[in-house]
């Protein structure tokens, strides 16, 4: 079933504030109670006879079947966290309810679980502060909606909705899921909201000029090609290479300012904890003084990143309602992000002699996202019944393909363009045009006599998209070429 979430502010007083401040803070500790259970019962199963047995096991369904059983035993499944959480939320009933309660026990389990699969390698506590949202199971009881009005354990705060929110309004009409209340540090004050999770899918939005339905869907195949930084999509319409969230570059630069601003008054407000190299000595640990400026600072960068993350949302939402216009048959290479975000494990030497930097892209996917932006390409299009189609990567290689010569040739990094003797094709552009041809159930066949048909259309739009980016007059990425 589709869902969507309608987030609206609540109209708090100040009594209000400090019993939802109470309340996160509540889960905070719950939290991290049920986090200091996990590693607990963790740490005494892989103490076990049992558990050493299994992973000497051979890989397959024999040994995920023993990892199961060992893990019900040893109480490392979301049932038994939330049969924990019981006692811990009896406690606090005047302000937790048990529905709320298990939602944060499971919160932490799904956490623990990336542990338990080697996803990561640790789980982090919640820091005093940091919980900054807690969410229900139904909208029967618990934390409730009701009459534009929150209800939670005697609380009841007013939910603001503007008269003329046409939007909010319709998507009232939706049956409400559960309930999740926030909290935003915003402009150096906390703001409370309400995100409801409606059954359906969103209203549509209407143009009052014109009439017409904003954001409509597209019919056809759209190829696209994402990289740390750009996007190149193909399709029968259009073909495009922009930059991903192009309006946060000056908040970066701003961010970088910040944060040097604060090393700086960390340095000079704790010169105890430094060596003489500015290196942090090891060892000492005498308590961080921060001063009030530091904490301006803090503030300052924090609102920083707010501003940063809320514009490029708001970008990508942007970019994937231009994408889906364009067609709803939407095909993507499938990325591993987490192993472009990951310093290189070999140590390298270039031909001066001087030794690689082992930095990969974990700073560009940090500003730029392009797997948010997946995501919400995905879920819009499950809204018409669609869903984002990842092409067979092992049976495709899109960026080494030539469509002409029907042959996989290889190309380094740095060749950003495709040669084809009378004329050049950009090289992302054109891997997002074999990318739009691919066919087959398992999406690992390229539909080679419609693109020969396309072709000329094809390269008509390249060449109108590529005379548009040299006009430009913004700063272009490297990774382009032009």
């Amino acid at each position: 079933m589709s869902n969507f979430i309608l987030t609206l502010q609540l109209d708090t007083q100040k009594y209000q504030e400090d019993i939802l401040n109470k309340r996160l803070e509540i889960g905070r500790n719950i939290y991290n109670a049920c986090l200091k259970e996990l590693y607990r019962r963790y740490d005494h199963m892989k103490e076990s006879k049992e558990y050493r047995k299994i992973v000497k096991m051979d890989k397959g369904k024999e040994r995920n079947k023993k990892f199961n059983e060992v893990n019900k035993k040893y109480g490392l499944t979301e049932y038994s966290l939330h049969e924990y959480v019981k006692p811990m939320q009896h406690h606090f009933k005047k302000n937790i309810d048990s529905f709320t309660a298990q939602k944060i026990a499971t919160r932490c389990f799904k956490a623990f679980q990336n542990l338990i699969f080697h996803k990561s390698s640790k789980v982090y506590f919640e820091k005093y502060g940091k919980m900054n949202s807690v969410e229900g199971k139904s909208n029967k009881t618990g934390i409730r909606y009701k009459d534009n009005t929150l209800l939670w354990n005697d609380l009841e705060i007013s939910v603001i909705i503007k008269k003329n929110d046409e939007y909010a309004h319709m998507a009232l009409l939706n049956r409400v899921k559960y309930c999740r209340v926030v909290r935003k540090f915003i402009r150096d004050k906390y703001k409370y909201y309400i995100q409801l999770v409606l059954d359906g899918i969103p209203p549509m939005k209407i143009n009052k000029e014109t009439g017409e339905i904003k954001n409509s869907i597209g019919t056809g195949n759209v190829g696209i090609d994402i990289g740390t930084q750009t996007i190149a999509i193909s399709s029968e319409k259009e073909v495009k290479l922009l930059e991903l969230a192009p309006q946060i570059n000056n908040i970066e630069i701003e961010k970088r300012k910040s944060l040097r601003k604060l090393d700086r008054q960390r340095r000079v407000n704790n010169p105890n904890k430094y060596n003489t190299d500015g290196t942090i000595k090891r060892g000492n640990r005498d308590k961080w003084i921060k001063s009030n400026n530091y904490i301006k600072t803090q503030h300052e960068l924090r609102e920083i990143q707010r501003k940063q993350a809320d514009i490029r949302k708001q970008s990508h939402n942007i970019l994937a309602n231009y994408i889906l216009s364009l067609g709803n048959r939407i095909l993507v290479e499938e990325m591993n992000y987490k192993g472009l975000q990951s310093r290189a494990k070999e140590t390298t030497i270039n031909k001066k002699g001087k030794f690689n930097k082992k930095k990969r892209f974990g700073k560009s996917l940090a500003n730029k996202a392009p797997s948010m932006l997946l995501t919400i390409i995905d879920n819009k299009l499950k809204w018409h019944g669609e869903k984002l189609l990842k092409i067979n990567t092992k049976k495709i290689k899109a960026s080494q393909y030539n469509h002409i010569e029907d042959k996989y040739i290889k190309k380094k990094l740095s060749a950003r363009w495709n040669d084809f003797g009378e004329f050049k094709i950009q090289r992302d552009i054109y891997s997002a045009f074999i990318i739009q041809n691919v066919i087959g159930n398992k999406l690992d066949t390229i539909n080679k006599k419609n693109m020969i048909e396309i072709f000329d259309k094809f390269k008509t739009l390249h060449d109108i998209e590529i005379q548009r980016i040299k006009n430009s007059k913004s700063k272009l990425i490297s990774s382009m070429g032009i």
